[in-house]
């Protein structure tokens, strides 16, 4: 009895040759083999880069006896070629590779990814390494057709592997070529189905065109939001199909607002769009727009400062231009021109006790001058949302447990509200009725007197110097850290957006001239 090692000293054959030869003898039933492998430390001299220790593998063989299956010899057992030891590989007695391409064959009107093939021949023993190193060769053959992500000189797998179908036989080779290609289509319907730039690229295309035939033309925004990715990938894309397709256009709207469009758009619709957008850019793009805006966040920022356990609602919306704490609720009944819904600014919930039933508040806003109108409005809106009202025998009225907040600049003093029994109220006295809290610009500068911001610093001020929600926040955190340094926070601020409130006097100084059928008489300027 000698092992691997032993027989390939006393024959001198190399390694592969030595192996190959004992694996034919063992499996004709010629010799003998252990049935477990043996390892044994091996010492390697390799001169100067030193000496190697490897824990090395090998059998032990010898002659078989006619008619003997096995020799116990010293505690080892040497058998004969028995049929678990096949090689894995072949796939239990028929090759991997021809269970896959029969897995193909057998189904020639579908096309599957490379996983999905895995998955269906995994009793056979079939890997994930089996599946593209065989069908590769089949490729190769032009037995089976390969795709994936096409990039400019490459291609790239899906996120399920490569896709891959059969490609028919007996046929004409283009006709079937054609029908795996399409085969492919319709599996990659509703996904990429090329590199992520190029499919941007098209995807602006199809946008630009989509509201040209609206005859509206697409802001940079919406094409963005449409594109679901970041900013800066988005103007890479925008940017590359305006280069590829000459017949898209840009112009702008007061040098700072970006609108595409296709070059079919007639002057008279382009002209009447551009008007359009002019106007909706005078509103977006107001100071009183951004201020109410950062009235909002303002009111927000005190409300989560002082009331303990509050839990805000957010939600998901279309695009991220929109604060997730704005809440979108039902309507089950039109409310003065809204229909289907109506949008409010905060929803938060409190648990006063361990036993106590939440309370849930919500928060309207709005930075003018408050009148009964403004609170009727807001209490019809939770009256007949589907959230916050309920139907009662005395009419549709809100849900107990939910309480109104409204918050204003300031509220009309000399307006006063007449009853039915002809008794005249307040205004903050016909809200209290009404279960409506009125929160005041005043109210929280009571808190920012307390603590100990200067006379200048109000909520008022810095709503109408912050750009935007954001940093409304950053700069009441931090005149309420250290209000010593709240003058210099305003100033900084003042500075920084110089630019944006002299934009916002161009707008204004423009919304009192009379609208231009011209595009360039209307403050509009276009991109070659």
């Amino acid at each position: 009895m000698l092992n691997s090692r032993e027989i390939g000293r006393a024959t001198g054959l190399p390694n592969s040759a030595l192996w190959e030869a004992l694996t034919r003898s063992w499996v004709k039933g010629l010799i003998l083999r252990s049935g477990k492998p043996f390892y044994e430390p091996e010492r390697l001299n390799k001169g100067r880069a030193g000496r190697s220790r490897n824990l090395r593998p090998f059998h032990w063989y010898a002659l078989r006896p006619s008619g003997v299956d096995h020799i116990d010899h010293e505690g080892t057992r040497l058998v004969t070629y028995p049929e678990s030891a096949k090689d894995v590989r072949g796939g239990n007695g028929g090759s991997k590779s021809m269970k896959i391409l029969d897995f193909l064959r057998s189904h020639p009107d579908q096309a599957f990814f490379a996983k999905e093939i895995r998955d269906s021949l995994k009793v056979y023993g079939v890997e994930q390494g089996d599946v593209m190193g065989n069908l590769r060769r089949y490729e190769r053959k032009g037995l089976i057709y390969v795709r994936g992500y096409r990039g400019h000189d490459h291609r790239s797998p899906f996120k399920e592997g490569y896709l891959i179908t059969w490609i028919k036989e007996g046929v004409d080779r283009d006709s079937a070529l054609s029908e795996a290609i399409e085969r492919t289509n319709k599996r990659l319907e509703n996904r990429e189905s090329t590199n992520a730039v190029i499919q941007r690229i098209h995807r602006v295309r199809d946008l630009i065109l989509e509201s040209t035939k609206l005859r509206d033309p697409a802001s940079f925004n919406l094409l963005r939001n449409g594109l679901g990715c970041s900013e800066k990938e988005a103007e890479k894309a925008v940017s590359r199909a305006m280069q590829l397709y000459p017949d898209l256009k840009e112009f702008k709207l007061f040098g700072a607002y970006r609108y595409f469009y296709h070059g079919s758009l007639s002057d008279t619709d382009l002209n009447a769009a551009v008007e359009l957008k002019k106007s909706y850019a005078r509103k977006m793009g107001s100071r009183r727009f951004r201020i109410g805006h950062n009235w909002e966040a303002a009111a927000e920022w005190f409300i989560d400062k002082f009331t303990k356990g509050a839990e805000f609602q957010s939600q998901q919306h279309r695009t991220s231009a929109i604060d997730p704490r704005r809440i979108t609720i039902r309507l089950i009944k039109p409310v003065r021109g809204r229909r289907g819904a109506a949008e409010v600014d905060r929803v938060w919930t409190i648990t006063p006790g361990p036993l106590a039933r939440p309370v849930t508040y919500v928060l309207s806003c709005k930075w003018t001058l408050v009148h009964k109108e403004d609170v009727d409005d807001f209490l019809e809106v939770l009256e007949w949302s589907k959230e916050f009202g309920v139907d009662t025998p005395d009419g549709r009225q809100v849900k107990q447990g939910v309480m109104g907040v409204f918050a204003a600049g300031a509220f009309t003093a000399r307006e006063h509200v007449k009853l039915r029994d002809g008794t005249t109220i307040t205004l903050p006295t016909y809200a209290e009725r009404m279960n409506i809290q009125l929160l005041k610009a005043s109210d929280l500068n009571e808190r920012l007197r307390e603590q100990e911001c200067p006379a200048p610093i109000t909520v008022q001020r810095i709503c109408r110097t912050a750009k935007d929600e954001k940093e409304v926040r950053q700069m009441l955190d931090q005149t309420w850290k250290n209000p010593t340094i709240s003058e210099a926070v305003l100033t900084e601020a003042i500075t920084r957006n110089r630019d944006l409130y002299q934009f916002e006097k161009s707008l204004e100084e423009d919304s009192g001239q009379q609208p231009s059928t011209e595009i360039e008489s209307a403050k509009v300027v276009q991109v070659p």
